[in-house]
């Protein structure tokens, strides 16, 4: 079964379809004729070697077949080739290809993928075509949609980026049944995040594909996945359509600020590793109970909420032990975090599921987020 999900801006130019189809890895060149036009020629794939090994003579042979010709370049896999080094790199093979503005770059895998081959995209001749055909359960329904690129650097995770919504977005949700154990649980962790922020019924339908990924089993019959993916989609589409580019302005709960619950934290952890330790999705469900906790601590959430967040983020898989991270880096680390406006860094929370608030920093104080840093970082 085919699902479109349609990711509106306030610029026609810039809107796009994410397209659902299980199997349709294997025929992107049909797909992407019918959403480019026929008039595509050249394609520049951005990849990492396993993930093109998986996929990729089969990509590579469709679009031949509908006359596309392929240019493949593969970078390293992990959140630490989310660099400026790597992102020179493409910009290079880019322009040793001789790749026009009428040509596509086609970027498929996971996150850093999507991420960094979109940058070099938005840069490359001011801006050509960008194609995201995400291949882990986390870039599907998050970084695949919404149009932010980015690489990390010394200083903080995504602070050297920009703005650059892709022209379609195709999603093959069988290439879930290849991911590791960790991957799964990354993915799981990004969906609690969102559910909790979109109300009740996404959050319930997040639990219940927790319960059956969790388990290890893949679904034989992948409606429900499907339905959950569109679903998931659809929810930060709705948000990005009315904020595309995070206004430092808009600080309601209508705010494409409410993506970051869970995210100052992740981001914080990640940095204290030096990007090597966690998945972004892992860091992402410490987050989640990080700023549930903060939250209860505010006086503004249930305590019961906090203790099913926590519950629902284990039951995606074990994550990685945190106690070997230092608290007062992972502290310093809030300092770098780009959501720092004003001079003061605002905190996404939350007053219950679906009723996500943005709080300023300097209205909670160092104490009670030192406080909470340690009792995460030591449990």
């Amino acid at each position: 079964m085919t699902r479109i999900v349609n990711a509106r801006t306030k610029r026609s130019d810039t809107s796009y379809e994410v397209r659902i189809e299980t199997g349709a890895i294997e025929r992107t060149g049909s797909v992407l004729h019918g959403d480019l036009g026929r008039g595509l020629q050249r394609v520049a794939v951005v990849s990492n070697k396993r993930v093109f090994g998986l996929y990729g003579s089969a990509f590579v042979k469709d679009l031949k077949s509908v006359g596309v010709v392929a240019h493949v370049h593969l970078i390293g896999d992990g959140e630490r080739f989310k660099s400026l080094r790597t992102l020179e790199g493409i910009l290079e093979f880019l322009s040793k290809n001789q790749l026009s503005r009428t040509d596509v770059l086609v970027s498929l895998g996971g996150g850093v993928v999507g991420d960094v081959a979109g940058l070099a995209a938005s840069i490359y001749l001011r801006g050509i075509g960008h194609v995201q055909i995400p291949t882990t359960l986390l870039s599907m329904i998050d970084s695949s949609v919404g149009g932010k690129t980015g690489i990390n650097t010394e200083f903080g995770k995504n602070l050297i980026g920009s703005f650059h919504q892709p022209k379609a977005v195709l999603i093959d949700p069988r290439v879930l049944a290849t991911l590791a154990r960790r991957e799964i649980t990354a993915g799981l962790c990004e969906g609690i995040k969102q559910g909790a922020l979109a109300g009740r019924r996404l959050f319930d339908e997040t639990i219940t594909v927790v319960d059956l990924l969790a388990k290890g089993q893949f679904p034989e019959q992948l409606d429900e996945l499907e339905a959950f993916l569109a679903a998931q989609i659809g929810f930060k589409a709705r948000v990005v359509e009315t904020d595309e580019r995070e206004s430092s302005l808009n600080k309601g709960a209508k705010s494409r600020k409410i993506l970051n619950f869970g995210h100052t934290f992740a981001h914080a952890l990640e940095k204290a590793s030096d990007y090597k330790y966690l998945k972004h999705g892992e860091a992402v469900g410490y987050g989640v109970i990080f700023a549930a906790r903060l939250s209860k601590k505010l006086g503004i959430l249930d305590e019961n909420v906090v203790n099913l967040l926590r519950d629902v983020v284990h039951r995606t898989g074990r994550l990685p032990s945190i106690t070997n991270i230092d608290p007062n880096v992972v502290f310093e680390s809030f300092r770098f975090d780009k959501k720092n406006i004003d001079g003061s860094l605002h905190w996404v929370l939350l007053k219950g599921i679906g009723k996500p608030v943005i709080i300023p920093h300097t209205e909670i104080g160092d104490r009670l987020v030192r406080q909470t840093v340690k009792e995460i970082t030591s449990a």
